[in-house]
Parts: C-alpha cells; structure tokens; sequence
C-alpha cells in the first residue's frame, strides 16, 4: 500500500501559476482522481493549491496514473470552461518524452489509427479498431541506442492510452508499460517511461502562448544519460 503523502507534497511540484490556472508535475504513481476502488489520488491534495481562491483548482485534462510531467488545473470554474475547449479544440500543444524498446521503421511520421476501449476480463484497454474513434500522433526519434529509443510524441488528439496504443503498433513499445507491445515481464516492470514534457497554452489573447516543461523524473533520467540527453 502507498504511504499517504504529505498535505503540501504538490507545492514542491508546482511548475507554473497564474491567475487562471496552475501546472504541476504529475508523480507518475498516482491517479489524478478516485477510482471505483477508492484510493489516494491527486485531488486530495488540492487543498494547498487554493492559493488564496475560495474554491479547489480542478483537473483541465487527465494524465494516466503510469504517466508523469504536466498536468494543467483551472483555477476557477470560468478558467476550466476555457481551458476546456482549448484542450477540445486541440489548441494546447502537448509534448511527450517516451523511452521504447526497439524502433520505429521509420524515425518521424505520423500514425493515423483509430482507436476504441475494448472488454478483457475485468478491466478493459484499447485497441486499433475500424470503428474506433479517430486518433492521431505525430513522433520523431531522438536518439537510439542499445536497442533503445527515445521519442517525441505529440497527440493530435486526446484519446485514452493513444500514445501508448500508437507507439507499440509501430514497433516501439513504451519501457514500463504494463498492457501495450512486445515486452518481457522484466521490461515492463517498474515505471512506465512515458511523461507528458511540454505544454504550450494560448490561454490570452493578447499574450504569448504560455509554455511549460515538466523535468523528466529521476528514474527516466536514467535511462536519458546514457542516450546522451539530459531531462
């Protein structure tokens, strides 16, 4: 069972704030809601990121448990409206770090796969279906090495798992990852190798889009060392 942490642990992980909203540093082992099995999660600790407001801050986007890096909050229910359809608009450009095994055949492109959640067992994961939902990723190699690779991604939408599904259906499934791609038991356990690196919000009309990297967390830094990158 994981140790609650303390009541302020996100003050620490706050990477930007501003009147509307917030971005913090997503750990990559907590949800960012309850589940329907309860649990620790990242909205019990909202409560030290009220900063003064009346009202929590509230989730923009989600990230999945397993993924790290920036989160975006709104800080008030008219910011969230407009973060919303920013996001639904694909106007919020997003930026991933992944760490995969093997290589796509070839080192940019894009992967246009349909997407859509599908029954196994108990739980559920997504596969590429015909009749999914329509999905988008773009991605470039970085770096390889050892029969590694590092990739940018960067979804053009925002469906569940897409990064993950996109990147193991071209051969380069993400270290960690416990549904998706060719992995051994050993590859696919400890931390999931995905973090969300980057947003750029144009959350003002008469301002710069505002731009946000989250650092790689020290155990995908690791793994960027000897790729010749650091987070």
């Amino acid at each position: 069972m994981t140790e609650r942490r303390s009541a302020e642990f996100l003050l620490d992980r706050l990477l930007y704030r501003d009147g509307l909203m917030l971005v913090i540093n997503k750990p990559a082992d907590l949800p960012v809601h309850a589940g329907p099995g309860g649990g620790d999660n990242l909205e019990n600790y909202f409560d030290a990121l009220r900063f003064g407001l009346p009202r929590l801050p509230a989730l923009a986007h989600r990230l999945d448990r397993d993924t790290s890096g920036c989160l975006v909050l709104g800080r008030h229910p008219k910011a969230l409206r407009k973060l919303g359809k920013l996001f639904s608009d694909g106007r919020v450009e997003k930026t991933y770090w992944a760490i995969c095994k093997g290589a796509p055949a070839r080192p940019s492109g894009r992967i246009e796969a349909p997407l859509k959640k599908q029954a196994r067992g108990k739980g559920w994961r997504v596969v590429i279906a015909e009749d999914g939902q329509v999905a988008a990723t773009t991605y470039r190699t970085l770096a390889q090495k050892d029969g590694l690779s590092f990739i940018e991604a960067k979804p053009k939408t925002g469906r569940t798992h897409q990064i993950r599904v996109h990147l193991a259906s071209i051969g380069a499934p993400i270290l960690g990852d416990p549904q998706y791609g060719d992995l051994t038991a050993a590859e696919r356990a400890g931390p999931m190798m995905l973090h969300a690196r980057r947003v750029i919000i144009p959350i003002s009309k008469n301002k710069e889009p505002v731009l946000i990297e989250a650092p790689a967390p020290e155990k995908m830094a690791q793994w960027l060392e000897p790729l010749g990158y650091t987070s």
